[in-house]
Protein backbone atom coordinates (compact mmCIF):
# COMPACT_ATOMS: atom_id res chain seq x y z
CA UNK A 1 0.00 0.00 0.00
CA UNK A 2 1.42 3.46 -1.07
CA UNK A 3 1.44 5.77 1.60
CA UNK A 4 1.34 10.10 0.02
CA UNK A 5 3.03 12.58 1.46
CA UNK A 6 1.32 15.84 0.68
CA UNK A 7 3.93 18.24 2.56
CA UNK A 8 3.78 21.44 1.00
CA UNK A 9 2.51 21.16 -3.16
CA UNK A 10 -0.54 22.73 -2.39
CA UNK A 11 0.32 24.57 0.27
CA UNK A 12 1.87 27.35 1.33
CA UNK A 13 4.98 25.65 3.04
CA UNK A 14 7.42 27.81 4.58
CA UNK A 15 7.22 31.59 4.79
CA UNK A 16 10.48 33.15 4.78
CA UNK A 17 11.08 36.99 5.59
CA UNK A 18 13.98 39.11 4.37
CA UNK A 19 14.45 42.59 5.86
CA UNK A 20 16.03 45.33 4.30
CA UNK A 21 19.24 47.42 5.38
CA UNK A 22 17.72 50.42 7.26
CA UNK A 23 17.88 51.94 10.85
CA UNK A 24 14.63 50.23 11.08
CA UNK A 25 15.46 46.95 10.08
CA UNK A 26 11.55 46.32 8.76
CA UNK A 27 10.69 43.26 7.26
CA UNK A 28 9.79 44.16 3.44
CA UNK A 29 10.53 41.36 1.08
CA UNK A 30 9.17 37.55 1.48
CA UNK A 31 8.69 34.05 -0.75
CA UNK A 32 7.72 30.99 -0.41
CA UNK A 33 9.19 27.70 0.02
CA UNK A 34 7.64 24.64 -1.61
CA UNK A 35 8.31 21.08 -0.14
CA UNK A 36 8.25 17.87 -2.53
CA UNK A 37 5.83 15.77 -2.31
CA UNK A 38 7.43 12.21 -1.41
CA UNK A 39 5.53 9.15 -2.65
CA UNK A 40 7.24 5.77 -1.18
CA UNK A 41 6.28 2.68 -2.92
CA UNK A 42 5.20 -0.46 -1.52
CA UNK A 43 4.52 -0.81 2.34
CA UNK A 44 5.73 1.94 4.99
CA UNK A 45 6.17 -1.59 7.84
CA UNK A 46 7.53 -4.46 5.50
CA UNK A 47 8.22 -7.98 6.75
CA UNK A 48 11.64 -9.39 5.47
CA UNK A 49 11.52 -13.35 5.47
CA UNK A 50 14.81 -13.86 7.13
CA UNK A 51 17.17 -15.53 4.72
CA UNK A 52 15.57 -13.69 2.05
CA UNK A 53 17.05 -10.44 0.40
CA UNK A 54 15.51 -7.37 0.54
CA UNK A 55 14.29 -5.47 -2.21
CA UNK A 56 13.57 -2.02 -1.96
CA UNK A 57 10.30 -0.92 -3.83
CA UNK A 58 11.69 2.56 -4.09
CA UNK A 59 10.31 6.22 -3.45
CA UNK A 60 9.06 8.64 -5.79
CA UNK A 61 9.13 12.88 -5.82
CA UNK A 62 7.76 15.72 -7.22
CA UNK A 63 8.42 19.67 -6.38
CA UNK A 64 6.64 22.12 -7.78
CA UNK A 65 8.44 24.56 -10.04
CA UNK A 66 8.04 28.33 -10.09
CA UNK A 67 9.20 29.27 -12.81
CA UNK A 68 6.90 27.01 -15.43
CA UNK A 69 4.17 26.77 -12.51
CA UNK A 70 4.32 22.82 -13.71
CA UNK A 71 4.90 19.88 -11.38
CA UNK A 72 7.89 18.18 -11.72
CA UNK A 73 9.37 14.57 -11.21
CA UNK A 74 12.90 15.36 -9.34
CA UNK A 75 12.77 11.41 -8.47
CA UNK A 76 16.87 10.98 -9.59
CA UNK A 77 17.45 13.65 -7.17
CA UNK A 78 16.21 11.96 -3.84
CA UNK A 79 18.91 10.57 -1.57
CA UNK A 80 18.75 6.84 -0.18
CA UNK A 81 20.26 6.05 3.34
CA UNK A 82 19.68 3.09 4.89
CA UNK A 83 18.97 0.38 2.44
CA UNK A 84 22.14 -1.14 2.16
CA UNK A 85 22.36 -1.55 5.84
CA UNK A 86 19.65 -4.70 6.33
CA UNK A 87 20.82 -7.55 6.92
CA UNK A 88 18.63 -10.62 5.72
CA UNK A 89 20.41 -12.92 8.13
CA UNK A 90 19.70 -10.85 11.09
CA UNK A 91 16.60 -10.36 12.72
CA UNK A 92 15.30 -6.54 13.95
CA UNK A 93 13.95 -3.55 12.99
CA UNK A 94 16.18 -1.36 9.81
CA UNK A 95 15.42 2.05 8.57
CA UNK A 96 15.27 3.32 5.21
CA UNK A 97 15.64 7.01 4.63
CA UNK A 98 14.26 9.02 1.44
CA UNK A 99 15.39 12.30 1.32
CA UNK A 100 14.50 15.28 -1.66
CA UNK A 101 15.19 18.60 -1.48
CA UNK A 102 12.62 21.64 -1.76
CA UNK A 103 12.34 25.07 -3.99
CA UNK A 104 14.79 26.74 -1.47
CA UNK A 105 17.24 24.00 -0.38
CA UNK A 106 14.81 23.23 2.41
CA UNK A 107 14.52 19.17 2.06
CA UNK A 108 11.81 17.09 3.27
CA UNK A 109 11.91 12.74 3.97
CA UNK A 110 10.61 9.83 5.00
CA UNK A 111 11.20 6.60 6.43
CA UNK A 112 10.52 3.24 5.94
CA UNK A 113 10.43 0.30 8.68
CA UNK A 114 11.96 -2.78 7.74
CA UNK A 115 11.22 -6.22 9.89
CA UNK A 116 13.29 -8.84 9.03
CA UNK A 117 11.62 -11.92 10.71
CA UNK A 118 10.49 -15.54 10.93
CA UNK A 119 7.12 -15.65 9.26
CA UNK A 120 7.12 -19.44 9.61
CA UNK A 121 6.97 -18.96 13.30
CA UNK A 122 2.79 -19.34 14.78
CA UNK A 123 3.32 -19.78 18.50
CA UNK A 124 2.39 -16.52 20.04
CA UNK A 125 3.11 -15.26 23.14
CA UNK A 126 1.38 -11.84 22.49
CA UNK A 127 0.05 -10.56 26.06
CA UNK A 128 -0.01 -9.24 29.61
CA UNK A 129 1.49 -10.77 32.19
CA UNK A 130 2.52 -10.59 36.07
CA UNK A 131 5.50 -10.94 37.46
CA UNK A 132 6.20 -14.15 39.50
CA UNK A 133 7.05 -12.67 42.91
CA UNK A 134 8.73 -16.04 44.31
CA UNK A 135 10.10 -17.85 41.28
CA UNK A 136 11.50 -14.91 40.18
CA UNK A 137 15.44 -14.45 42.05
CA UNK A 138 17.62 -11.44 42.03
CA UNK A 139 21.31 -11.26 42.41
CA UNK A 140 24.05 -14.07 43.25
CA UNK A 141 22.07 -15.14 46.86
CA UNK A 142 18.90 -15.80 44.64
CA UNK A 143 16.47 -14.50 46.55
CA UNK A 144 12.69 -14.42 45.27
CA UNK A 145 11.52 -10.64 43.95
CA UNK A 146 8.90 -11.03 47.08
CA UNK A 147 11.43 -10.62 50.15
CA UNK A 148 12.58 -7.26 48.22
CA UNK A 149 9.24 -6.22 47.89
CA UNK A 150 8.96 -6.59 51.47
CA UNK A 151 11.20 -4.81 52.47
CA UNK A 152 11.56 -1.84 50.19
CA UNK A 153 7.52 -1.97 50.45
CA UNK A 154 6.08 -0.07 47.18
CA UNK A 155 4.64 -3.41 45.77
CA UNK A 156 3.49 -6.84 46.37
CA UNK A 157 3.33 -7.55 42.73
CA UNK A 158 4.68 -6.23 39.54
CA UNK A 159 1.79 -6.30 37.03
CA UNK A 160 1.37 -5.11 33.69
CA UNK A 161 4.69 -6.96 31.51
CA UNK A 162 3.60 -6.17 28.30
CA UNK A 163 4.88 -8.59 25.12
CA UNK A 164 3.47 -6.82 21.80
CA UNK A 165 3.43 -9.00 18.71
CA UNK A 166 4.89 -6.77 15.76
CA UNK A 167 5.21 -9.50 13.03
CA UNK A 168 5.73 -13.32 13.62
CA UNK A 169 7.92 -14.29 15.83
CA UNK A 170 8.76 -10.63 16.89
CA UNK A 171 7.55 -8.80 19.57
CA UNK A 172 8.19 -5.60 21.87
CA UNK A 173 8.63 -5.49 25.91
CA UNK A 174 7.75 -3.05 27.94
CA UNK A 175 10.02 -3.94 30.93
CA UNK A 176 12.55 -6.88 30.29
CA UNK A 177 12.98 -6.38 33.96
CA UNK A 178 9.99 -7.42 34.87
CA UNK A 179 8.91 -4.43 37.01
CA UNK A 180 12.25 -4.87 39.20
CA UNK A 181 12.69 -1.03 39.03
CA UNK A 182 9.60 0.79 38.21
CA UNK A 183 7.30 -1.29 41.00
CA UNK A 184 9.79 -2.78 43.32
CA UNK A 185 12.01 -0.13 43.74
CA UNK A 186 9.78 2.46 43.19
CA UNK A 187 11.28 4.23 40.67
CA UNK A 188 8.24 5.00 38.79
CA UNK A 189 6.63 6.36 42.24
CA UNK A 190 9.77 8.45 42.69
CA UNK A 191 10.94 9.63 39.83
CA UNK A 192 7.82 9.60 37.16
CA UNK A 193 6.26 7.41 35.42
CA UNK A 194 8.48 5.24 32.88
CA UNK A 195 11.82 5.74 34.92
CA UNK A 196 13.70 2.62 35.21
CA UNK A 197 11.98 0.56 32.78
CA UNK A 198 13.84 -1.64 30.59
CA UNK A 199 11.85 -1.91 26.92
CA UNK A 200 13.25 -3.70 24.26
CA UNK A 201 12.21 -6.07 21.41
CA UNK A 202 12.68 -10.28 21.59
CA UNK A 203 12.12 -13.20 18.83
CA UNK A 204 10.48 -16.67 19.36
CA UNK A 205 10.72 -19.47 17.45
CA UNK A 206 7.98 -22.25 17.10
CA UNK A 207 10.08 -24.37 20.28
CA UNK A 208 9.52 -21.68 22.20
CA UNK A 209 13.09 -20.41 22.65
CA UNK A 210 13.29 -16.33 23.44
CA UNK A 211 15.65 -14.15 22.40
CA UNK A 212 16.93 -10.98 23.11
CA UNK A 213 17.07 -8.68 19.70
CA UNK A 214 17.70 -5.31 21.78
CA UNK A 215 17.34 -3.39 24.83
CA UNK A 216 17.28 0.17 25.97
CA UNK A 217 16.93 1.26 29.75
CA UNK A 218 15.29 5.38 29.89
CA UNK A 219 16.75 6.07 33.09
CA UNK A 220 20.48 5.63 32.54
CA UNK A 221 20.68 5.42 28.45
CA UNK A 222 22.27 1.36 28.57
CA UNK A 223 21.13 -1.93 28.28
CA UNK A 224 21.18 -5.55 29.28
CA UNK A 225 24.52 -7.49 29.35
CA UNK A 226 22.80 -10.46 27.64
CA UNK A 227 19.13 -12.82 28.24
CA UNK A 228 19.92 -16.38 28.33
CA UNK A 229 17.92 -19.21 28.71
CA UNK A 230 14.52 -17.64 27.23
CA UNK A 231 11.54 -19.98 27.24
CA UNK A 232 7.86 -19.41 26.08
CA UNK A 233 5.41 -22.27 27.73
CA UNK A 234 2.15 -21.92 25.93
CA UNK A 235 0.74 -24.49 27.87
CA UNK A 236 0.73 -22.24 30.92
CA UNK A 237 0.94 -19.34 29.43
CA UNK A 238 4.44 -18.86 31.06
CA UNK A 239 7.78 -17.14 29.87
CA UNK A 240 11.17 -16.95 31.59
CA UNK A 241 14.29 -16.04 31.42
CA UNK A 242 18.02 -14.99 33.09
CA UNK A 243 19.16 -11.63 32.32
CA UNK A 244 22.46 -9.46 33.46
CA UNK A 245 22.21 -6.41 33.71
CA UNK A 246 25.56 -3.65 34.26
CA UNK A 247 28.00 -6.43 34.82
CA UNK A 248 26.64 -6.80 38.55
CA UNK A 249 22.74 -7.38 38.62
CA UNK A 250 21.14 -10.77 37.84
CA UNK A 251 18.01 -11.87 37.39
CA UNK A 252 16.03 -15.17 36.72
CA UNK A 253 12.52 -13.86 35.85
CA UNK A 254 9.35 -16.12 35.68
CA UNK A 255 6.26 -14.58 34.65
CA UNK A 256 2.84 -15.85 33.91
CA UNK A 257 0.11 -14.45 31.38
CA UNK A 258 -2.89 -12.42 32.73
CA UNK A 259 -6.06 -14.41 32.12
Amino acid sequence: MKKLYLLGLLTLGMLTLASCNDDKDELTDSRLTYFPELQMEGDEFMIVPVGTEFVDPGCKAYLYDKASGEIKDITSQIVVEGADEVDPYVMGFYYVTYSAPGSDGYGTSVTRTVCVCDPTVTLDMAGTYDTDMNASLYGAAKNPFALYAANYGYTTQCTGITFKKLAPGFYQVNDLLAGWYEQLRGFGANYGAGIGMMSGYVSLDNDGNITLISSYIRAWGDSLDYLENGIYDPETSTIAYSISYGGSVFMDIVMHEVQ
